[in-house]
């Protein structure tokens, strides 16, 4: 084997690699998150909870990403740690199709169906359409089908390429010493483990060991071991991953490590104590890159077999290793209202990512909510304990606006789809909205505070016109809050109509207030604090009716915030017009 034959070898290998990269890539994309999300809320059962993971798995290729998806969500407090034991070996059964796919490059014969069925005859195939959908696409959807294909062909060439590269290792001796030293069952269990460790993936060092199999050099006596170190060596990338989370994160990533540890010593005691017995003849035999498919599956189907009754031996043995203190209890209970669901971990699934802000932010719309209809209260009847829970609102809602501002910020330095990027761009902006929206809580809660401390009280003619104008502020609130809960458009259409009765309610109001202010019946100082409330009444209003033009703006292709609103306003639009007259005859003033 000279050095160009290494380098075609080595070269192989990187397009293996990064064939996969791309692949897995295309896949998260092309799910968007959607597999995950399913993920966290169909756990509840244990057998789904395998079942899930196992399709989760072999859908994004990585049994690592899977188990790192769960420690974040155990850390974010979305998934108990009894529903992580399924998912996570589910995982372990999901990330053995990818040795099912390498398999392929094995098939011989010269049947049109068989040579179809080689890498070497659909990968050039999927690469030239995979490359054409890339550059004429237009729309995400197809890229991400696109990437895909593209990463399939270019990891299967790289397959062929380096199986084609190590088949005259065959006819060296020092690499058949070399393996020979692997047959031995700790050896090998270290190379597959160190290996696996290594890349970080034990479905690229399973297509490793599968390559070598192509040359005929490798043993079935020397293919175990180094399967079995494998699906130890997973588990680095989840152990990795749990650096400076909460204990039950830790936990699950230590489920992770000794589920795969009692599997695969359980396993080589038993298989070698029946080999030192019976002398099984296959394992001097050529091992091939099929056997090593039906190996993997095979081991990591049984190991789940006879495991899955006894998940709570495992939970036990993460709790004895790190077991529960009476501070980690009151730290989640401090940590309730603290936003464990933007986990860092979620930042390589920008999908997910994205939803796990979403659902943030509605919490913090709950808060700004609750702050905004509790200062309301306060005009009619001040109370100190109320006013403070007010600051304390709006100082959640301000923590809430810095965490998931700075988590998109994060995020936006990731490779997302367009539709994702839209939807960030968003976000951000709706999360000012509602930031701002507490904010004229505390004014509100202050000019109650000035009409309680000063004495000070509305005439019975002010304190009804306000109630109305209240009553259209809270129904304009709790329309913008649910059209961005639930992306209702039709929804949306309706707040802008809402927001000019609003603005009509403030302007008659202050005419009216003018009014009595002439005949003597109302003075200059509570005009001053009646204006501060209608004016941030009116803001409010505004902000409801920027999140309504940010949804429809996400949702409809060249959509132009001004030009809608001008086409709003204009006298032609018989509907806005109409709809905007119902609402002031709905807010009559008295």
């Amino acid at each position: 084997m000279d050095i160009f034959s290494i380098l075609t070898m080595i070269g192989g290998l990187a397009l293996f690699l990064y064939g996969m990269e791309v692949l897995g890539d295309g896949l998260k994309k092309a799910s968007g998150g959607k597999l995950e999300m399913i993920l966290e809320k169909l756990t509840s059962n244990k057998l789904m909870a395998v079942l899930l993971g196992a399709g989760v798995t072999a859908v994004i290729q990585s049994s690592s990403a899977t188990t790192v998806m769960v420690v974040g969500f155990v850390n974010s407090g979305i998934m108990k740690l009894s529903q992580a034991v399924g998912v996570i070996l589910g995982a372990n059964v999901g990330t053995t199709i990818t040795a099912w796919l390498l398999s392929l490059t094995e098939v011989e014969g010269t049947g049109l169906i068989l040579k179809l069925l080689k890498p070497t005859s659909f990968s050039p195939i999927l690469a030239i359409v995979g490359v054409a959908m890339l550059m004429t696409g237009k729309k995400e959807k197809h890229k991400n089908i696109a990437t895909i294909m593209i990463g399939f062909a270019v990891l299967m060439f790289g397959m062929d390429t380096m199986s084609n590269a190590v088949k005259p290792l065959a006819d060296m001796p020092e690499f058949q010493n070399i393996l020979l030293m692997f047959s031995n069952p700790v050896l090998g269990m270290l190379v597959g483990l160190v290996l696996t460790a290594i890349i970080q993936s034990s479905s690229a060092s399973i297509g490793i060991l599968q390559a070598l199999c192509i040359s005929g050099a490798v043993s079935y006596s020397t293919a175990i071991p180094i399967i079995m170190g494998q699906n130890v060596g997973t588990c680095v990338t989840a152990l990795l991953s749990c650096a400076g989370a909460s204990k039950n994160a830790k936990r699950a990533a230590l489920i992770h490590l000794y589920y795969n540890i009692i599997k695969t010593v359980t396993f080589m005691v038993i298989f070698y104590a029946l080999n030192a017995a019976l002398h099984f003849t296959f394992l001097d035999e050529a091992a091939s890159a099929l056997g090593v498919a039906v190996i993997h599956t095979a081991f990591n189907v049984a190991a789940v077999i006879l495991i899955f009754p006894f998940t709570f031996i495992l939970e036990k043995l993460a709790f004895m290793t790190i077991p529960e203190s009476p501070e980690e209890t009151k730290q989640e209970e401090a940590g309730k209202k603290e936003i464990q669901i933007l986990d860092a971990r979620f930042l390589d699934t920008p999908g997910l990512a994205l939803e796990q802000c979403k659902n943030a932010a509605i919490d913090m719309v709950g808060y700004a909510k609750e702050g905004l209809f509790l200062a309301i209260q306060l005009i009619d009847k001040f109370d100190e304990k109320a006013a403070e829970k007010v600051i304390e609102l709006e100082e959640l809602v301000d923590h809430y606006e810095d965490e998931i501002g700075s988590y998109l910020v994060k995020l936006s330095s990731k490779h997302l789809s367009e539709k994702d990027s839209q939807e960030l761009s968003v976000l951000l902006h709706c999360i000012g909205d509602f930031e701002r929206i507490s904010d004229h809580a505390i004014n509100i809660m202050e000019s109650a505070k000035e009409m309680f401390e000063k004495e000070l009280s509305f005439s019975k003619k002010a304190q009804e016109e306000l109630a109305v104008f209240t009553g259209a502020v809270k129904d304009i609130v709790n329309t913008s809050i649910l059209v961005f809960q639930e992306e209702d458009l039709k929804l949306a259409s309706m707040v802008e109509p809402m927001e000019e009765a609003i603005d009509y309610l403030n302007s008659e109001i202050k005419k009216r207030h003018i009014k009595r202010l002439r005949k003597g019946k109302c003075t200059i100082e509570m005009g001053f604090v009646l204006s501060d409330i209608t004016t941030n009444y009116e803001r409010v209003s505004d902000h409801c009716s920027n999140i309504a033009l940010c949804l429809l703006q996400l949702n409809e292709e060249n959509f132009d915030t001004h030009e809608y609103q001008d086409n709003l306003s204009s006298k032609d639009n018989i509907a806005f017009v109409t709809e905007v007259k119902r609402l002031k005859e709905h807010y009559q003033l008295p």
